[in-house]
């Protein structure tokens, strides 16, 4: 398949093909595929080891995720189309949010980059951390975990470093353990469904010998989550920009998060090389390495919590001036939420005793 929009790379081996059963009769597929990735304690301190080895050296070295690739112009439609009741689910820590007024914005403690080797190269996409039953999730985009390029798997060495900087890890390194995204993405790379949720081992720390720092939302807290909502409400959306725009100006450094706010637009944007026919558009300069990144609704500054109600998927020239104007999110539906809840109740662990 040949991609026209940045950013690419994501699918794995599906769980839910098209089944037969004992009758002969075919059954639906699911909505939603998962696929191991450190399957194992072993495995999993593998990968924390390796990303931490010579004082983080491979973390340092690691770029954004920015294959190469035109970037036309995205096509506006019609409206969203949600399929069932709008629902929310409260981020860690705050049952009845309510929104302050300050005057800066203060960003989440929840976000940062997963960091993964593709094609033997060390990258980088942003996430976050999201509300779920054990605190061990996080949310990105599907493109961000599943690998297109080679057709058929998870990247490999997934690991979540929330608030990273400059070779600090404050959090410590969460080793992904399942990764879970929507059927459509898994095994036809259908960009309507360009989002992953993916549990996540306690975490790991390596600044005063190999010690277990624990779950992720104890330590950083965890977005809530929403779906089926309005396009027209405010949101920001939060990651870490860094590849040049196509005409080679790099406004961006890559080394600290960076926000986009505004209200999505009530169209929806269609890209027939991205299997595309739903997105949702904000408009804002952020570039490759922002993929992944969370859109935040109903955001509070003092407290640093909102809502996740979409993910940056694709980035668009929609004045035709070889600069990034354009963000886009898959829409999240009832599909989405049902994923998320799957995911949401899977118990992950410690890699390591404390």
């Amino acid at each position: 398949m040949k991609h026209s929009l940045l950013p690419l790379g994501g699918a794995a081996l599906a769980t839910g093909l098209l089944a037969v059963g004992l009758t002969g009769t075919a059954q639906a597929a699911p909505d939603w595929a998962t696929d191991r990735m450190a399957g194992t304690e072993a495995s999993a301190l593998s990968v924390a080891r390796f990303w931490a080895a010579s004082n983080y050296v491979a973390l340092k070295k690691a770029t954004a995720y920015s294959p190469d690739a035109a970037t036309p112009r995205l096509t506006a439609g019609g409206g969203y189309s949600p399929d069932g009741r709008p629902g929310t689910i409260a981020p860690i820590g705050a049952e009845n949010p309510t929104p302050a007024l300050v005057k800066n914005v203060n960003l989440p403690k929840t976000i940062g980059k997963v960091f993964f080797v593709a094609n033997g190269e060390f990258r980088w996409c942003s996430a976050t951390s999201i509300q779920s039953k054990y605190r061990n999730l996080v949310a990105t985009a599907a493109h961000c975990v599943y690998d297109t390029a080679n057709n058929g798997h998870t990247m490999d060495k997934w690991v979540f470093v929330p608030g990273y900087y400059q070779g600090k890890v404050p959090w410590g390194i969460y080793v992904g353990k399942q990764a879970w995204t929507h059927y459509d993405f898994d095994v036809f790379e259908d960009y309507d469904k360009d989002y992953a949720f993916v549990t996540v081992y306690n975490g790991i720390g390596f600044d005063r010998g190999l010690k277990d720092v624990g779950r992720l939302g104890d330590n950083v807290g965890g977005m809530g989550f929403t779906w089926n909502q309005p396009t027209g409400k405010p949101v920001y959306a939060f990651g870490y920009p860094a590849a040049p725009h196509p005409d080679g100006n790099k406004p961006y450094s890559g080394v600290t998060p960076k926000y986009v706010y505004g209200k999505p637009s009530g169209k929806i944007y269609v890209s027939a090389a991205e299997k595309v026919e739903e997105h949702v558009g904000l408009k804002g300069a952020f570039t490759p390495g922002a993929d992944g990144g969370p859109w935040l609704s109903q955001y509070s500054s003092s407290r640093r919590l909102g809502y996740v109600s979409g993910v940056t998927s694709l980035f668009g020239d929609q004045d035709k001036n070889n600069r990034y104007d354009l963000i886009t999110s898959p829409y999240f539906d009832g599909e989405t939420a049902d994923i998320y809840k799957k995911a949401a109740n899977v118990w992950s662990g410690s890699i390591v005793r404390k």
